[in-house]
């Protein structure tokens, strides 16, 4: 673990195994921290932010030191992604086309704002006597972040550089699954010139390191992107002192086809949609929502596309449906898909034999999944679609917005009036259409309903990590 300058072991000296997903071996082991070490890091991360050294850098100065750190990523970008590929299971050509471009850009991207956080002056009527009033945004102090297994480096550079492009300090847990391309990241960060103590990594389970992080009484601000579950977990812990939470959840997020739409884009469009990452992506276009014109035309393509999509190992170039996570993931899915058919959806999915080791599962459509089915409503996260018919645009709305969760939509529809009408209408923080999986540091991110409070990245995402402060001067005499 990272605290301060230090690489440290637990103090209980326990440490977790680090299985490769396409094979079942463990091939490497990280400290198992806990309420000693985040104690540490918590303690490290206030005397780093009060210090004059990380408190009064010039704006200038921090923008160059994170352009340094994208710099870094850059140039250990094969590295990064092969590490990626090992600890999460995910191609490595997939690792190196989305995850670290999208680490590079955040850092890029949040230098840009380090020197573009101000504060306004405000107009105050008052009593009369003249005034000058005026708000500043200072950096909110210590930021406890936690990040998934699902996207390791990209989210924990996400939070990473929007914290640091604020002024803020981080203690950051990554998932006792997939720790090693977030210890590697702080790596490189220190040898990039970040201080001391600004970033703090401790490695552990949530039971024990994550409770630790998230009632640590002297944490500003938690940010958390995972399960909605554990989301709900920390909101109402954070209640206690109310301590500043951002959190960015889960999803169910529906991909909708009306019948004018263009199927040689759809089709495939709607597949990946579900199938990238082997459907461990939260936004993941796992409902179906198909004019039942066309509906049977866009379940044979999808199948088709599916068909043709290389199952194997991550660090094979020709594999793009990688394994599950782990097994326990894999379990999950699979009973999922059991329980769609028990509800009496027709569960499609490719002939082709899967590899004879590791955590892999067929892409999987369940067609006829009806509105009131569990594998319709709950998060599956795998590559498992969820596929019904709608005969209506006001259906087909009414059906999108059918879900507690609110992160992502895509919307397949020629008719301009009609796609813009819907994305107002559809319940969810992102509307993609025509498109999908468009994620960009500029735009921010976030989630309606139990997808999420708060939104990342772009000029929200920055802001998040600040409060504002309002000054008012009495300049009369």
């Amino acid at each position: 673990m990272l605290i301060g300058q230090d690489w440290c072991d637990a103090q209980s000296g326990e440490r977790l195994d680090v299985e490769n997903p396409a094979n079942g071996e463990i091939f490497a082991s990280i400290a198992a921290g806990g309420a000693a070490e985040i104690d540490a890091a918590v303690k490290v991360a206030r005397k780093a932010f009060e210090s004059a050294e990380w408190a009064k850098m010039r704006p200038i100065d921090r923008s160059r030191l994170l352009e340094q750190v994208a710099l870094k990523i850059e140039a250990h970008a094969d590295e990064l992604a092969l590490l990626e590929s090992y600890d999460n299971g995910k191609p490595k050509h997939l690792a190196m086309m989305v995850d670290v471009p999208a680490a590079v850009e955040v850092f890029r991207y949040m230098a840009g704002w380090c020197t573009k956080i101000y504060g306004k002056t405000l107009p105050v009527s008052g009593d009369g006597r003249q005034y000058h009033a005026y708000t500043l945004r200072q950096p909110i102090g210590v930021v406890g972040a936690i990040v998934p297994w699902n996207y390791p480096l990209s989210m924990a550079a996400w939070k990473i550089a929007s914290a640091l492009a604020a002024g803020c300090t981080v203690v950051l847990k990554p998932s006792e699954v997939t720790s090693l391309t977030t210890l590697r990241l702080a790596e490189l960060m220190l040898e990039a010139g970040v201080p001391p103590g600004v970033l703090n990594i401790v490695t552990g389970v949530g039971e024990k390191a994550g409770e630790a992080l998230i009632t640590h009484p002297d944490v500003d601000k938690i940010a958390f992107t995972g399960s909605t579950p554990v989301g709900k977990h920390i909101l109402r812990s954070s209640a206690n002192d109310l301590r500043r939470v951002s959190l960015e959840l889960g999803g169910k997020s529906p991909t909708i086809i009306m019948p004018d739409a263009d199927l040689d884009k759809a089709i495939p469009d709607a597949a990946m949609a579900i199938f990238f990452n082997s459907g461990q992506t939260c936004f993941a276009g796992s409902r179906l929502l198909c004019h039942e014109s066309i509906y049977d035309d866009v379940i044979a393509g999808i199948n088709e596309v599916a068909r043709n999509l290389p199952i194997g190992p991550g660090q094979d170039a020709n594999t793009m449906i990688g394994p599950v996570v782990n097994k326990k993931q894999r379990e999950r899915i699979e009973s999922y898909i059991k329980i769609g058919q028990e509800e009496g959806a027709e569960a499609i999915s490719p002939d082709a034999e899967l590899p004879g080791q590791g955590y892999f599962v067929k892409p999987t459509i369940l067609s006829g999944a009806t509105e009131q089915s569990r594998v319709f409503n709950e998060e599956i996260f795998g590559p498992v679609l969820a596929a019904t018919k709608f005969s209506t645009e006001e259906e087909a709305i009414r059906l999108a917005n059918k879900s507690r969760f609110g992160l992502g939509a895509n919307l397949y529809c020629k008719n301009v009036k009609t796609a813009h009408k819907m994305a107002a209408a559809i319940h969810a923080g992102t509307v993609w259409i025509n498109t999908y999986f468009v994620v960009d540091s500029a735009m921010p991110f976030g989630g309606f309903k139990e997808s999420g409070i708060g939104r990342e990245v772009g000029d929200e995402g920055v802001l998040m990590f600040t409060e504002s402060k309002s000054v008012c001067a009495l300049l009369d005499d």
